[in-house]
């Protein structure tokens, strides 16, 4: 868990995805529209998959844990709650407040 705690406070927006999953694509995307440049750790590319992946579960609270989106060094979530934040208008005032954004 220390090394994920690690990982996601090294950048202002951290999204921990495996490279097939289209809900880590979707995000990943929203994000680049939003003129974020996320720092993105691919689990299927990481020898230490399995450990990683406990320790999201613990910190997101959900199975599957990818995407797990940090923003800030504090786990946000997946693709729910990221949209869910997106639709509400909180995202981009969220990001801006991380420094991922500067408008």
């Amino acid at each position: 868990m220390d090394r994920v705690k690690r990982l996601a406070s090294q950048k202002a927006v951290v999204i921990f995805s495996k490279s097939s999953c289209c809900m880590c694509h979707t995000v990943k995307s929203l994000l680049a529209d939003l003129g974020v440049n996320p720092a993105v750790y691919e689990l299927d590319e990481d020898p230490k998959v399995r450990e990683m992946e406990k320790a999201l579960v613990k910190l997101i609270g959900r199975s599957p844990p990818v995407p797990a989106v940090f923003i800030g060094g504090k786990p946000i979530g997946a693709t729910d709650k990221i949209m869910a934040l997106h639709l509400s208008g909180n995202l981009v005032p969220l990001l801006r407040d991380a420094g991922a954004i500067w408008l």
